[in-house]
């Protein structure tokens, strides 16, 4: 199969199937990501929907948590100018985010770090934080609850999360809706591919 045909269009994003032949060499180089970053996630699309709706500002400070391939910070840069980071505990991934920004023409920058070792004072130095995909397991939810708490305390404007609407997701969403003063709702979009599932945001005020 011609590479061509190996690559999709989203939200103004080229990104390449796993079957590319660059995908291939990367993973034969990197090896597999371990804790899941090692396809693309449908609910990314939800994540570049509601950011292409709800805009950031312009060259607003982005932590993308939990990265994987990174297209949602890679979103960010693109169509907003943003300065990205991607945050994920699974160094692997790293490659796959480079290569898909430098494919996409930005820079993102990479932080191997675990949720509840981001302190506060970290925090301070963004203006966003997002995450697609990963509040998956039952013990994801209390540090990614208190991760958002923590975000909100150090002055982080933004805090949205996508999830395709698995059981912990749903029980961290509501918990900051109760707590935190967070929005919680179901999102889905048709095009460019059907995907559908939840968007919670935290937000100062």
């Amino acid at each position: 199969m011609a590479s061509s045909n190996l690559s999709r269009s989203l939200f103004g994003l080229t990104v390449r199937q796993n079957a590319h032949p660059d995908m291939r060499r990367l993973r034969r180089e990197a090896g597999d990501p371990s804790l899941h970053g090692n396809k693309f996630w449908k609910s990314s699309c939800l994540t570049m929907d509601y950011l292409k709706r709800n805009p950031l500002k312009k060259g607003a400070r982005v932590l993308d948590l939990g990265c994987g391939w990174g297209l949602g910070g890679i979103f960010c840069a693109k169509h907003f100018g943003a300065r990205v980071t991607g945050l994920d505990a699974d160094p692997s991934v790293f490659p796959f985010v480079n290569y898909h920004a430098e494919l996409n023409g930005v820079v993102v920058d990479t932080w191997r770090c675990r949720y509840e070792k981001i302190r506060e004072t970290d925090l301070s130095g963004f203006d966003a934080l997002i995450g697609t995909d990963i509040c998956f397991w039952d013990q994801l939810e209390k540090p990614l609850y208190n991760l958002t708490r923590r975000a909100l305390r150090a002055g982080v404007g933004r805090v949205i999360l996508a999830d395709p609407g698995r059981t912990p997701f749903r029980r961290l969403a509501e918990r900051a809706e109760e707590k935190l003063g967070a929005d919680y709702r179901e999102w889905s979009v048709s095009r460019p591919m059907k995907a559908s599932g939840c968007i919670m945001e935290a937000s100062q005020g």
